[in-house]
């Protein structure tokens, strides 16, 4: 039943068997040999065997090593089988054991979920076991999957098993899900279903890392021998100056095959410093033979240069017979293209024999210019060979080479010619582009100082503006406190004359001085209403309507505190309205109404506040 549990397919499985009825014994007994568990009574062997896993494959090897390891559970690499189609259910078995008995999930259900699992894990969580088994109830049902090391069980119902292999991990996760019945009892103590996970151990990560690091070290060792079996082999060790060596060396030296080998050692001892009185003799004459090797080589430099020359005349021949082969090539297709041939092709033919033709013409003149420049270096080689011998041989040039010369010399004119076309195209071209960014440079800086200046240029009206705003205002205010001094004077002059009449008029009839009395109050009151109107005239208007909203929200709020508050408690009202206004605000447009609005100080001593009180319902009752 676990070969799901490795995941190799390794184990088929006829669909008969896995439809059959559980109550036959005989097939059950069947069913389980197949599947690899020992039926109910039959001593153990284990639920798959070892041969299909691998339990010295980690694919995070591939981490410490530096290399990517092929891994052998891949299906088609030959240690394992294809695992098994998809669309085949691995259905479960109900599984007996001597003491308890598992019945498997529900196959509709989705899969029991596990954590991610531990590098090198080999213990298991086990969870939902009844509260009546026992640790020998437990190996029971899981020594089936390997060789348990430890079992670790909780009071609770749950314990921890750490088995001897990696792979024996899976075979313990099979069991997940599975319902788990002590005998054939009832009781709610005697079953539970199982949980099976992956659990982080420090003995098994302990574990791994050695393990990584053994393979890291063999892979190592592996790597060092295989770079070492690689390597060129080291040069042969310069032995030490002796006569007798001196000897061989200088048979050495005379010897053609082995005058590499002989001059390298040569050069050694000479650069250690082995030359003295005694030995000088015998190392000028090495030096001696060394130096009758440069006739050899200059011998073997000529031959070589023999076979050069007969390499390129030789390829010179080659390349002139082309060269005809082109030309009879490029006659045929001429040839083909006058009326008497060409009206007899069709369009088709036509257009190929064109296509033919301008390719066949320019590997001709492809293949002219080469040989040319062959014949060229030719002539220049034997003008130099010449000049060097006898300048007197320069007149003795035969008309072909004349000839050819003069028409090599055309042809460099005319690409010199084509060549300086282009270069001054090319020259007009680029001073064109520089003009042309030049220009443009220059009306990008224009167009940005003109832009810049005409910014200045408006800022300055708008400060003009403003400033001709306020010396208006500043004018029609010196008007109006003019108009109001004079006003004033008037008044005063006029209550002055009133004054001294009515105290003729109080002398002269003989009235009291309490009379006298109320007419002063009369006429301080009349000032002082004409004070009140003039500073009327004089406070300035509410600016926005925003003003106009706050002085409504303030006065009413104030209304309805006959005491007066503070700024503070008056600013934090308001803060809930706007956000962004400020006391000091709201403090200078109350200062700014006094017939509206007027300032108290409550409180003695440290308890000593302002206070802001609502006065314009007392201007009116006065009135």
């Amino acid at each position: 039943f676990l070969a799901a549990a490795d995941g190799l397919g390794s184990i088929a499985i006829d669909t008969t068997q896995l439809n059959m009825s559980v109550t036959d014994p005989t097939a059950w007994a069947t069913a389980m040999n197949n599947l690899g568990m020992v039926p109910v009574g039959l001593a153990g062997q284990q639920l798959v065997t070892d041969s299909i896993c691998v339990p010295g494959f980690d694919p995070s090897l591939s981490m410490m090593t530096g290399i990517t390891p092929i891994n052998p559970m891949i299906p088609g690499m030959g240690l394992v089988p294809p695992p098994p189609p998809t669309d085949v259910p691995v259905v479960k078995e109900i599984i007996h054991c001597k003491s308890c008995t598992l019945f498997p999930p529900n196959p509709n259900l989705p899969p029991p979920s596990t954590r991610e699992r531990p590098p090198g894990c080999k213990t298991v969580f086990v969870g939902g076991l009844p509260e009546n088994a026992t640790e020998e109830i437990i190996q029971e049902v899981f020594e089936q999957c390997g060789d348990i090391t430890a079992i670790r069980k909780s009071k609770k119902n749950f314990c921890h098993i750490r088995f001897a292999e990696e792979f024996m991990v899976d075979k313990a996760i099979y069991l997940s899900g599975y319902r788990m019945r002590l005998g054939s009892s009832t009781d709610k103590k005697d079953s539970g279903r199982l949980h099976v996970d992956f659990a982080q151990a420090r003995d098994d990560f302990y574990e791994w890392e050695c393990k990584q690091r053994m393979l890291a070290r063999e892979e190592r060792h592996r790597r060092k021998m295989e770079e070492d079996r690689l390597r060129p082999p080291s040069p042969p060790a310069i032995m030490h100056y002796s006569e007798h060596e001196a000897a061989l060396l200088a048979e050495k030296l005379k010897d053609d095959s082995k005058f590499s080998e002989a001059i390298t050692v040569l050069l050694t001892w000479i650069e250690r410093g082995e030359v003295n009185r005694r030995s000088a003799n015998q190392f000028y004459s090495m030096v001696q033979s060394a130096n009758s090797h440069v006739r050899r080589l200059m011998n073997e430099k000529a031959a070589h240069e023999q076979e050069m020359e007969q390499a390129k005349e030789s390829f010179k021949n080659a390349l002139t017979g082309i060269l005809t082969q082109f030309e009879q090539i490029v006659a045929v297709f001429n040839a083909s293209t006058r009326q008497k041939a060409w009206d007899h092709f069709s369009k088709a033919q036509r257009k190929n024999i064109d296509i033919w033709r301008k390719h066949s013409e320019e590997l001709r003149n492809a293949h002219s210019e080469q040989l040319m420049g062959i014949r060229r270096e030719e002539e220049m080689e034997m003008s130099d060979d010449d000049s060097a011998d006898n300048p007197s041989k320069k007149l003795r040039v035969d008309d072909s080479a004349l000839a050819a010369q003069a028409y090599a010399l055309k042809e460099e004119n005319d690409s010199l010619r084509w060549q300086l076309d282009a270069y001054r195209n090319e020259v007009e071209l680029l001073k064109q582009e520089k003009g042309q960014l030049f220009r443009t440079e220059e009306s990008l800086t224009k167009d940005q100082q003109l832009q810049f200046l005409q910014q200045t240029m408006q800022g300055m009206q708008q400060q003009l503006l403003s400033i001709q705003e306020e010396l208006n205002n500043k004018k029609s205010e010196l008007e109006q406190a003019k108009e109001e001094q004079t006003h004033t004077q008037a008044m005063l002059k006029v209550l002055q004359e009133q004054l001294k009449s009515t105290k003729e008029l109080a002398e002269i009839n003989g009235h009291d001085e309490s009379q006298a009395n109320e007419i002063n109050v009369l006429t301080v009151a009349l000032v002082n209403q004409d004070r009140e109107k003039n500073s009327e005239k004089r406070s300035p208007g509410l600016k926005s309507e925003k003003e106009a909203l706050l002085i409504g929200i303030i006065s009413t709020f104030l209304h309805v505190h006959p005491f007066g508050a503070n700024i503070e408690y008056l600013w934090s009202y308001m803060q809930q309205l706007d956000s962004r206004i400020s006391a000091n605000e709201i403090e200078m447009l109350l200062m700014r109404l006094p017939r509206m609005f007027k300032q108290e100080f409550t409180g003695v001593g440290a308890t000593l506040e302002k206070r802001w009180k609502f006065c314009a319902f007392e201007g009116i009752k006065t009135i």
